[in-house]
């Protein structure tokens, strides 16, 4: 069964910032495909993916979160968790779930730097976008 639908994960922290990768995301992907789903941060992300992915109804699950150094070790912790929830999310579904969380050293919400961070969120979910309409030709070739 070939899947049209896609998941999209968006953590609220920082919502100004990330939820310009769901733009980006829609550039390529229509927005009628997608289902939007939004938690508190990042770290509930990969609990959402795996029960998004091992749903049946997506082709792949794409998760955004702004991931900042408050200058406490937490910073590298929750980043590290998170993508690695998100990479076991997909090999255990085997389903397609993708990272589009950033985690600068020097965040400060300025101007300068959140109109920075916002331009590159949008970029990044068109990476995102490309990366989930890839795999699923690469897999629908690989079934063939």
């Amino acid at each position: 069964m070939t899947h049209t639908r896609y998941a999209f994960i968006k953590a609220n922290w920082h919502a100004g910032i990330v939820d310009r990768a769901l733009e980006g995301f829609c550039e390529l992907i229509p927005a009628d495909q997608v289902d939007v789903f939004d938690v508190p941060g990042a770290f509930e992300m990969p609990l959402v993916a795996r029960d998004l992915a091992a749903s049946g109804r997506y082709a792949a699950v794409a998760a955004a979160a702004f991931v900042v150094d408050g200058g406490i070790y937490r910073h590298d912790f929750v980043a590290q968790a998170v993508v690695d929830g998100l990479m076991r999310a997909g090999l255990d579904t085997g389903v397609p779930v993708l990272s589009v969380s950033l985690t600068p050293h020097h965040f400060q919400p300025t101007e300068h730097h959140t109109a920075i961070y916002r331009a590159h969120f949008v970029e990044k979910g068109r990476e995102a976008a490309k990366a989930a309409l890839m795999i699923g030709r690469t897999r629908a070739a690989l079934a063939a």
